[in-house]
């Protein structure tokens, strides 16, 4: 990982005062709350949402991480999936002496002039797995999404020996993460399996809207062999409970099973694979997005800057029109991994 100065020397010299004994994320030792907190500059940071698992556990990490690295953070804010309470917890950070903002904007195109303005008053923004549209960033903490798509797509494929019928729940297709997804495997299953029919069903990334989808098209096409649910966190309880219900939950490699694949790797997800419920989740970084979301905003709130390339924690920044991005791994897992110790879903609770 690699940092070049973009202030003045006093400013500079200032900022490192400021930070001194920063606990990075990156390899370096880290310090006692009470002894650090008071020296760094303040961070705001807002939590996306509360009723999906996945966003649960990295409220978790972001706590544990805050408390170990001695933090300075300005009270937590939760916008409920709601742009205007961003919106407005943003205004609250700018009020109460923010000097960098951790936000994850479900709704990646409404966020913009909240951004602009930001940059007018030279705080910088680190977006968290979403990726906003428009406006300045000045890291997005993020996995490689297309690649989620097609990871979901070469698993469905394979497993069905590339025919069949699957349902797709999209994400909302308003934010970068639903349209990642979502283009990634149309593009894979239109090139690679053209003989599986895919039923895509928009749900605004609501668990309610994909079960209420999946039981119209179960009536139309009880055929249905396959199933990609974009986000574990909100999908995974509502599908196996109605998949039990019309007695579809089978166990893998029985006859009747329906393949299933998820993207999150929450606890509850791997559950489900071991017991042959679910096949296989793309795991989402959790643990990674609340550490390095705390590294680069407390980077950010010194002055540092970062240059595209390799870092030294397995990930790649990369340049995005308006910032850069810092793409994490996100391992695919199955029954073959499902108890590897170095997933966050295993180490979470």
């Amino acid at each position: 990982m690699r940092f070049t100065p973009t202030r003045s020397t006093a400013t500079l010299a200032a900022a490192a005062l400021a930070v001194a004994g920063l606990a990075t994320a990156c390899n370096r030792g880290s310090e006692s709350a009470g002894t650090s907190a008071a020296k760094k500059p303040a961070i705001g940071i807002d939590l996306p949402r509360s009723d999906s698992d996945f966003w649960n556990s990295y409220a978790q990490y972001l706590k544990k991480d805050i408390k170990a690295d001695g933090v300075n953070n300005l009270p937590l804010s939760n916008s409920q999936n709601d742009v205007t309470k961003l919106v407005a917890n943003v205004q609250v950070f700018e009020n109460t002496g923010a000097k960098s903002i951790v936000m994850a904007p479900q709704d990646t195109g409404a966020i913009a002039s909240t951004l602009d303005t930001l940059a007018s008053k030279k705080i910088p923004v680190v977006s968290v797995d979403t990726r906003p549209d428009k406006g300045d960033v000045y890291m997005v903490v993020r996995a490689d999404n297309k690649a989620y798509g097609t990871k979901a797509c070469q698993y469905l494929g394979k497993q069905l020996g590339g025919k069949g019928k699957v349902a797709e729940f999209q994400g909302a297709l308003d934010s970068i993460n639903g349209r990642d997804r979502s283009e990634a495997f149309a593009s894979c299953m239109k090139t690679d399996f053209p003989k599986i029919k895919v039923f895509e069903l928009p749900t605004d990334w609501k668990g309610d809207v994909a079960s209420a989808k999946l039981q119209s098209l179960l009536a139309q096409h009880p055929d249905l062999n396959g199933i990609y649910m974009q986000a574990g966190g909100v999908f995974l309880q509502p599908t196996l409970a109605l998949l039990k219900q019309k007695g579809l939950l089978k166990p893998a490699g029985t006859a009747g099973h329906i393949t299933i694949i998820s993207n999150d790797g929450i606890p509850q997800e791997f559950d489900a694979i071991r017991k042959g419920e679910i096949d296989a989740t793309v795991s989402q970084p959790a643990d990674l997005y609340a550490k390095y979301a705390l590294y680069y905003a407390e980077a950010a709130a010194a002055g540092k800057t970062f240059q595209p390339g390799a870092t030294d924690h397995d990930s790649t920044i990369i340049t995005i029109p308006n910032g850069l991005e810092d793409q994490l791994p996100a391992p695919l897992v199955t029954k073959a991994n499902v108890d590897d110790k170095t997933l966050w879903g295993n180490n979470i609770g």
